[in-house]
């Protein structure tokens, strides 16, 4: 990958072995989503889905105050929302992409509307006390078109979800926990600490176990038992002929960190 730019609304770094930090640099618009952003965060998971060597990637915002303040509405006034959507990528060039490693939102401060759902989108969510989640669309006569009228219901119990939904009011990062939607709350710790422990976890993981699991997870919402056992099976058997599943056998018996080729 190319060094981070950082005169970009969107930078990537390497943080540790195999895995990518992508922070929205607008902490003076609360990194709020404007085209630029959006193009260039489309760009950066194009980069980051071409990289085999990245295993697993976090995203959060700059500044400490929001991590996404949803669509820049300057932006929305003079083009119109759909200048945020990139084809096939949907709201700033995230919230529909295919991606195949496992993203976690490190989020501090704000999360809403469109932060939200750009939250929502990744795989998991590490926060901060101060963190607040909403969507307060309807409030302005819209709704969270990105994402968030399917996904919270997806996250949390369903009438708390469509009570977020409908009233538009927001949800402590203590309350996010309790309900679920977070995974884990950074106390005493930043929340880019919190997630680059977990991400370490996952990436010390066999990268083709960790990539079929999380499509066979992301597959559960959408496909009957049946036809996931038969996926289930299908992926086993094929993993179980691959050389990591050979070193990942060979070092438990043996005792050591096993050494991952991705094949």
């Amino acid at each position: 990958m190319v060094e981070a730019d950082h005169s970009s609304p969107v930078t990537v770094d390497i943080l540790a072995q195999h895995i990518a930090l992508v922070t929205l640099a607008r902490p003076e618009a609360h990194n709020a989503i404007n085209r630029e952003t959006a193009e260039a965060l489309g760009q950066a998971v194009d980069q980051i889905e071409a990289n085999p060597a990245i295993r697993v990637v976090i995203i959060t915002g700059s500044g400490g105050r929001s991590f996404c303040a949803g669509a820049d509405l300057k932006e929305v006034a003079a083009g119109g929302m759909q200048s945020l959507f990139i084809q096939g990528k949907g709201f700033a060039g995230f919230v529909d992409t295919l991606r195949s490693k496992p993203w976690i939102a490190a989020v501090d401060g704000n999360a809403l509307a469109g932060g939200c759902e750009i939250a929502l989108a990744c795989d998991m969510i590490v926060a901060t006390p101060k963190s607040q989640f909403g969507l307060p669309e309807v409030k302005r006569g819209l709704i969270a078109g990105a994402g968030g009228a399917y996904r919270l219901i997806r996250r949390l119990p369903a009438n708390i979800a469509t009570e977020l939904i409908v009233s538009g009011r927001s949800v402590n990062a203590a309350d996010a926990v309790r309900f679920g939607l977070v995974n884990r709350l950074a106390e005493g710790e930043t929340a880019l600490d919190v997630a680059i422990g977990l991400a370490k976890e996952i990436a010390d993981n066999a990268p083709l176990a960790v990539q079929h699991s999380l499509e066979i997870a992301k597959r559960s919402f959408d496909e009957v038992d049946e036809r996931l056992a038969e996926i289930s099976k299908y992926t086993l058997n094929l993993l179980s002929k691959s050389a990591d599943y050979r070193e990942g056998v060979n070092a438990f018996i043996e005792k050591r960190p096993a050494i991952w080729q991705a094949k």
